[in-house]
């Protein structure tokens, strides 16, 4: 890949190297290594070795852009490099796409120096942070990858028992408990019916847009995938191209469906080491729905070309990962490339960066700044930006890890098909809301995992895997479902906005199930109490997002217990006087939450739902008054307020029926 000139150092910069000499006093030196390390933005821990990142002055990287080849035109940074070995200076961004605005950003003040292996790391950049105009140093820390390993799954093994209908053909379906749970204990043992993101009644008004674009940064997906292909965003100029030529001269050489940030070089799965971990992610997010094959993907379409659009912007390839560095291009290319989500189901554990150190050490630097530049790059009609979407962490700790833990990302912990915690999911500061992530159950000696996230595997294959990796891509696709329905509404959000509404569409845990212990499949058990109120603010609802969308007040009922509605409670504050004259209730509302019993009485609602599920409630209303006005009578006016019934089990109600919205979750 050509990121920009190759800056080669000059033999004359070599000979001079090569003739001078240094006389610094013991005192000198103690002062400029205490200026040197306030320019450190990490530690050189986990770092790649031969390879710094500097920030250096706007002259400075001005001159290094329009340098000659052979010379950067820094008396001081060539007489360093060439005393170091170094083969280059480059770039880490692409000034070649919207290079005037990532000037105004800071990005063309960002640099590699590349040098050999056996220098000194820690000494080099010392060294070059001495140099007055390089205002920052950064090591090049490696991305940890995550290590869920894939379990091939053949749906024979398993009966269905399909009671029920489900809204697309796709045959896997049915293992996906994680959007539709029946409650079916062959999956798991302890699952409870409509602990899932609740996107079955979403899937009525849209299922995809393919003016949403997702960026999958991760392990590469299988472009050729039977249930990915159709979905995946193409780079027409590439496709249709030159092998081994830039066609579309935007500094990437056959980047059809992404590009490898690990190797510099086209989208790869199948290397020693690849696990298909971006594949199975991939496929959450949007494999192709109702084609008759496989699994379904949150906004994979209704089969008729409509989904949303992905592609990868890969940085684990077989053993090799990326750096800081390369993570940041990988961003940057996200947000060049028409991607208003970046989906990243990876991070370092919690404990990585200590104390009061965990958002700086590692965060103000190129990769914080690529981050930012996708975040207020605008891709989509229905949002001023991009969201980055990260996953909390499987250690199991109060915290989110980094990057997710960092506020102006979303951190996704995960939950078991019983609706509770998983026992490797973090938790608590940092995190921000919760997903499906499935989790391993044991059935004597052994492991089953239909209790896990099923999704696509490379080579046309199919598998579970389970992990706050495999949560986060169902926010991702919730996320692409929300701005595809908000472009059908003509809708338009800011990134703020659109977050604020993503992670109040949640619903409760069941907070009296928290007082309990659960069975750890690693061993032990898992104190409940523990995690109360840590999950972040619930559990994602892809209808509440669609009715957060529409401006409908969503009102959650329970399955268990009989509800009695005032709905005055979710009008304006909640004490408006408004009398019901009467409701209206579909026959499609009635068979989704399976009513048994409806009756007004008293200006309310009693009602009894026997199913999971979410449907509409018209209601006829008198304002100004208790009896509508007309003719000769003066009276109030007639109005009529749609509203969102949401049942589940666990919602609890007061003495006198009302449902309850638990605390500590919004």
């Amino acid at each position: 890949m050509n990121k920009g000139k190759l800056l080669l150092i000059s033999l004359v910069a070599l000979f001079a190297a090569s003739c001078a000499t240094d006389s610094v006093d013991e005192s000198a030196s103690v002062e400029q290594s205490a200026v040197a390390a306030k320019k450190f933005v990490n530690t050189s821990d986990n770092a790649e070795q031969g390879k710094l990142i500097i920030y250096v002055s706007e002259e400075c990287a001005t001159r290094l852009e329009c340098s000659e080849v052979t010379r950067s035109g820094m008396t001081e940074l060539d007489l360093l490099a060439s005393d170091l070995g170094a083969t280059s200076i480059t770039p880490v961004f692409n000034l070649k796409v919207n290079g005037e605005r990532k000037r105004a950003m800071g990005m063309d003040r960002w640099f590699v120096v590349n040098f050999p292996v056996q220098e000194s790391l820690e000494g080099a950049a010392d060294r070059l942070a001495n140099i007055d105009y390089v205002e920052a140093v950064q090591f090049s820390t490696i991305i940890p990858r995550p290590v869920q390993q894939a379990v091939e799954f053949d749906p024979a093994s398993i009966a269905q028992t399909r009671a029920e209908e489900y809204p697309f053909n796709d045959p896997g379906l049915y293992y996906q408990w994680h959007y539709i749970n029946r409650g079916y204990v062959t999956l798991y043992p302890t699952s409870v019916a409509g602990e899932d993101i609740n996107v079955e009644p979403a899937w009525k008004y849209t299922s995809g847009r393919p003016e949403i674009v997702v960026a999958v940064m991760d392990e590469g997906v299988c472009y050729t995938h039977e249930d990915l292909k159709d979905n995946m965003r193409a780079n027409e100029a590439e496709l249709n191209g030159v092998e081994g030529v830039d066609d579309d001269e935007n500094g990437y050489v056959d980047d059809i469906y992404g590009y490898n940030f690990a190797t510099n070089g086209r989208v790869s799965w199948g290397r020693d080491g690849d696990s298909g971990h971006g594949t199975h992610v991939a496929g959450t997010v949007a494999a192709v729905n109702n084609n008759g094959i496989g699994v379904v993907g949150v906004a994979g379409g209704s089969g008729s070309g409509d989904g949303v659009r992905i592609f990868s912007a890969q940085i684990f390839s077989g053993k090799q990962t990326a750096g800081y560095d390369a993570t940041a291009q990988a961003a940057e290319y996200a947000a060049d490339n028409g991607a208003c989500i970046l989906q990243c189901s990876w991070g370092f554990e919690p404990n990585a960066f200590s104390g009061d150190n965990m958002f700086v050490q590692g965060i103000a630097g190129v990769e914080y700044k690529a981050f930012q530049y996708f975040i207020e790059t605008k891709n989509c009609d229905a949002l001023d930006g991009g969201l980055v979407i990260f996953a909390a962490g499987n250690e199991g700790q109060p915290v989110a890890g980094y990057p997710g833990a960092y506020n102006d990302y979303i951190a996704v912990t995960a939950y078991a098909p019983d609706g509770l915690p998983a026992y490797y999911t973090c938790y608590d500061k940092g995190c921000n809301v919760s997903a499906p992530g499935g989790e391993y159950y044991l059935v004597g000696n052994s492991w089953a995992e239909t209790g896990c996230v099923y999704s696509t595997l490379p080579n046309n294959t199919y598998g579970y895997m389970q992990g706050t990796s495999m949560a986060c891509p169902h926010v991702s696709g919730i996320a692409a479902l929300g701005l595809s329905y908000a472009l059908d509404l003509g809708k338009t959000y800011t990134v703020d906005q659109f977050k604020s509404l993503l992670l109040t569409s949640v619903n409760s845990f069941d907070e009296d199930r928290f007082a309990d212990f659960k069975a750890n499949p690693e061993g032990g058990t898992l104190n409940l109490a523990s995690y109360r109120g840590k999950m972040g603010t619930g559990k994602i609802d892809a209808y509440r997002l669609f009715m957060g969308i529409r401006g409908v007040s969503c009102i959650p009922v329970s399955t268990t217990e009989s509800n009695t509605i005032d709905f005055n409670a979710f009008i304006g504050d909640g004490n408006v006087s408004m009398k019901m004259l009467d409701y209206e209730i579909s026959d499609e509302t009635r068979e989704a939450l399976g009513i048994t019993y409806d009756a007004a009485f008293g200006g309310k609602l009693a009602l009894e739902c026997t199913k999971p599920g979410a449907g509409t409630i018209t209601v006829g209303l008198v304002a100004g008054g208790k009896n509508v006005g007309g003719g000769m009578v003066t009276g109030g006016m007639r109005i009529e307020k749609e509203f969102a019934i949401i049942a589940r089990p666990g919602v609890p109600v007061d003495e006198n029926g009302q449902p309850q919205i638990p605390g500590g979750w919004l």
